[in-house]
């Protein structure tokens, strides 16, 4: 089992950072993907940024086209640790943002109790 708690969220003004981290209680493999997604208020919730190993590195990385070059994921020291560095904020940067992972023995996904992001204008 594995437990997810994220920190960080905010209230920023459009233009401005923020930082997400998330860490997990639990057994992760440097090959279990780590990552955020988000979810708007009426809208269906969406990948942010994925990041995992490709057995030397945390060198794979996936960003949604709305977040790329405004956002960095990371997975600094520990394997069971991930980070969110989101820069040049908009207002439809604004949502829930909720820590996941998934084993890759199981295929089970962990989900994060989510943090409140508000961008505003």
């Amino acid at each position: 089992q594995v437990q997810l708690v994220e920190s960080g969220g905010g209230l920023v003004q459009a233009g401005g950072s923020l930082r997400l981290s998330c860490a997990a209680d639990g057994v992760i493999f440097s090959s279990d993907p780590m990552g955020w997604y988000r979810q708007a208020p009426g809208k269906q919730r969406e990948l942010v940024a994925l990041i995992s190993s490709d057995g030397t590195s945390y060198n794979s990385t996936n960003y949604a086209d709305s977040v790329k070059g405004r956002f960095t994921i990371s997975r600094p020291g520990a394997r069971n640790s991930v980070s969110l560095q989101m820069s040049s904020l908009k207002p439809e940067d604004t949502a829930v943002y909720y820590c996941y992972t998934r084993n890759g023995w199981t295929a089970k996904d962990y989900w994060g109790q989510g943090t409140q992001v508000t961008v505003s204008s």
